[in-house]
């Protein structure tokens, strides 16, 4: 397998992403194949504005922020070893992991 392996993670909490990452970066140097990244992506923030009172003083909002942190990694010179690495590892739950390959 002398192909691209590309990993994508998402989630809420940067500090996931990051420990996530270092997790993924030490078990695919380990199986001997070379890492690019861990590669920081834009954050996407969507804000949502509310109504503080529902019935009167329309001008006091409240605003919500929701911010999605990303990171890419390409592997490269993976081997069958480097893939049941990655299938055994157990990643925190509040990661969302996209691979394509």
């Amino acid at each position: 397998m002398a192909q691209r392996i590309r990993i994508k993670l998402l989630s809420f909490d940067h500090s996931l992403v990051d420990k996530s990452c270092d997790k993924i970066v030490k078990t695919v140097r380990n199986t001997g194949a070379i890492v690019a990244g861990p590669i920081p992506l834009p954050t996407e923030k969507k804000i949502v504005t509310v109504l503080r009172s529902p019935h009167v003083n329309k001008k006091a909002r409240e605003q919500f922020q929701l911010c999605t942190y990303k990171r890419m990694l390409d592997i490269y010179t993976s081997t069958s070893k480097t893939v049941d690495a990655l299938s055994k590892l157990e990643l925190p739950s509040g990661v969302e992991i996209i691979i394509k390959g």
